[in-house]
C-alpha cells in the first residue's frame, strides 16, 4: 500500500487554521527558516501598511520638481500633466492606469538609464500584468517621437508590437507621455488623482505569482 505523504502546512495554512503566531522569526539562515516563521513574518508585517510605499512613491515624485532649466516644464509637472490627460480621457477606473501615468518616471533619480523598469518593478505588485508592462517599456514606446533627434533608431519599438500588451504601451505613449511637456496645459493637482493611488496601494494583488516581462 502506497504511502501518502502529508502536504507540507504552509505560512498561510497555520494563519488560515488561527494557529498561535509567534512575535518574531527566529532564523538566521532562510535554510533554518520554517512555516511558523514565515507566518509571524506575514502576520506581523502587515501591521506596516503598504501605504507606506504610496508615501515613498509620493516623496520620489516631489523630487521630480528639480530645475531642469532647459526643458519646457519639470518631470513633476510632466507627470501631473500626463496624468491628467489620460484621466480626462476617461482611464480612471480602477485607478491602475492612473498609478502608472503618475508614478512612470520617479526612477529617473535612481535609474536614469532604465527608470522604466525601476517603476514597474516598484508597482509591479499592485497592478495587472498589462500596466508592469506599459510602464517597463515606455522609454522604448515613447523614443519614436524623439530617438531620431539623438542619432537612434525611433522605430526600435518595432521589435516588441508582436507583444500582447505594446498597443496599449505605444498608446500611452503616443496620446499621453509625449504630449505632456506643455506649459500652457491646464494640469490637475495631484490631490484629484489620490483616491486612485490609495485603491491601487491598499492592497498587493499577487504576493509571488510571476508576471509577463
Amino acid at each position: 500500500m502506497a504511502v501518502v505523504a502529508e502536504k507540507h502546512k504552509t505560512a498561510y495554512d497555520l494563519i488560515a487554521e488561527g494557529a498561535e503566531i509567534k512575535p518574531k522569526a527566529t532564523y538566521r539562515s532562510f535554510d533554518e527558516s520554517t512555516a511558523e516563521d514565515w507566518a509571524a513574518i506575514i502576520t506581523h508585517n502587515q501591521e506596516v501598511p503598504d501605504s507606506s510605499v504610496l508615501e515613498l512613491c509620493l516623496d520620489h515624485l516631489e523630487r521630480l520638481k528639480s530645475p531642469q532649466p532647459a526643458s519646457p516644464v519639470d518631470r513633476y509637472e510632466h507627470s501631473l500633466q500626463t496624468t491628467s490627460r489620460a484621466w480626462r480621457d476617461g482611464h480612471d477606473g480602477d485607478g491602475q492606469y492612473i498609478a502608472a501615468a503618475l508614478l512612470h518616471d520617479i526612477g529617473d533619480f535612481f535609474a536614469p538609464h532604465n527608470h522604466g523598469e525601476f517603476c514597474a518593478s516598484v508597482l509591479k505588485p499592485y497592478v495587472r500584468p498589462e500596466i508592469y508592462w506599459l510602464v517597463k517599456h515606455h522609454e522604448l514606446g515613447q523614443g519614436y517621437h524623439f530617438f531620431h533627434h539623438l542619432g537612434a533608431d525611433r522605430n526600435a519599438r518595432e521589435k516588441v508590437r508582436a507583444h500582447p500588451y505594446a498597443e496599449l504601451c505605444f498608446d500611452f505613449c503616443d496620446k499621453y507621455d509625449q504630449t505632456a511637456f506643455d506649459p500652457d496645459y491646464d494640469t490637475m493637482p495631484l490631490d484629484a488623482f489620490m483616491p486612485s493611488l490609495q485603491r491601487v496601494f491598499e492592497r498587493p494583488l499577487r504576493e509571488t505569482e510571476p508576471q509577463d516581462d
